[in-house]
């Protein structure tokens, strides 16, 4: 016997995600974009019964009209303590949210294929305890937690991500189903948060380009230690072992000490010499070069038509790389979505 199959299977996928698109919309017009520290308000609180506040209503009005059918005073005693229980339910539930403080706290960059972990901060200013607190975007959702009064934590929305460039997080929400699972009241926000994602690193990279060495009687200031050489400002991608502390403790300035030696090389990765292949695959290239280049603390360079990285390491050098890596080809590095 062969199951009787729905006409238009992708009907009512279309028109959830219609209907979601609506409601953000309305939701986002009449509440307006959010600060990065935002409190919540009761009248920006929504609450609507679950399917269990469902099931318990439907039971309480059977035993109201059971009450008044056999007019058993024992029966009407249950029935309202169990319709005031789901009045005091729907009021805790909304409380259980208003007043909190919601605020971005940040995200780490990651490559395409990871996961973008956005941070939201929720802290309780008030003197009563908050329980069953959860974010939610879409089909992801952070850990339940409950916070004490005074009380801060930091919750994790992990986004996936599927190619380079930014990723937003236009719209979250926060919900509870406190006290007892009768309502679920939610709350939603539109802080329009970005986070960047690198390329993904290509599994079978080539071989980088060979390593470019000075000639004659130039030195190279920074990878050299043979000689010293003299101090000069710290910079962000200086090694912490040549930091001058004790001129630091002297004067509360931060400085690096300079050597000059015969260590002269320095490598340059440039899009337009790589060979063949599509741009992303290229792109990916780049960046495992630039992975590998930092494990083994080698200087390296990094040519993209209209910039130009000079050749250092360390974790800012790096990262200004991948950025532009990732932001490549974007208009005014606008965000890709």
């Amino acid at each position: 016997m062969s199951s009787i199959q729905w006409p238009f299977p992708s009907l009512v996928p279309a028109l959830r995600e219609r209907v979601s698109a609506r409601v953000d919309r309305w939701a986002r017009k009449r509440q307006g974009t959010d600060r990065s520290i935002t409190q919540l308000k009761s009248k920006r609180i929504y609450i609507l019964p679950t399917g269990v506040g469902l099931i318990f209503g439907l039971m309480t009005f059977a035993m109201l009209l059971g009450s008044m059918n056999y007019n058993n005073n024992l029966s009407f005693v249950l029935t309202f303590f169990l319709i005031s229980l789901g009045f005091v339910g729907m009021h805790q539930c909304q409380r259980n949210l208003v007043g909190l403080e919601i605020s971005f706290a940040g995200i780490e960059p990651v490559y395409a294929g990871q996961r973008a972990d956005f941070k939201i901060a929720i802290t309780n200013h008030s003197r009563s305890h908050r329980h069953h607190l959860q974010l939610y975007t879409g089909e992801v959702s952070s850990d339940i937690e409950d916070l004490a009064p005074g009380d801060s934590r930091v919750l994790h929305l992990e986004i996936p991500t599927h190619r380079r460039g930014r990723i937003a997080l236009q719209r979250f929400g926060i919900r509870t189903l406190f006290p007892f699972e009768l309502f679920r009241a939610w709350a939603w926000l539109h802080m329009d948060l970005e986070g960047l994602v690198y390329p993904k690193p290509a599994d079978d990279a080539p071989e980088p380009p060979a390593t470019e060495t000075a000639r004659g009687h130039r030195q190279h200031d920074a990878r050299g230690e043979e000689d010293f050489a003299g101090l000069r400002r710290f910079h962000d991608g200086d090694s912490p072992r040549h930091v001058a502390w004790k001129a630091y403790a002297r004067s509360q300035e931060l400085l690096s000490k300079q050597f000059s030696g015969a260590d002269t090389s320095s490598q340059w990765l440039d899009l337009d010499r790589m060979p063949g292949g599509d741009l992303e695959t290229r792109l990916s290239i780049l960046t495992h070069w630039i992975i590998n280049a930092e494990r083994a603390q080698r200087d390296y360079g990094l040519r993209i038509p209209g910039r130009e990285f000079p050749p250092a390491h360390g974790g800012a050098h790096r990262h200004r790389c991948l950025a532009a890596l990732a932001l490549y080809g974007e208009p005014q590095d606008s965000g890709n979505g």
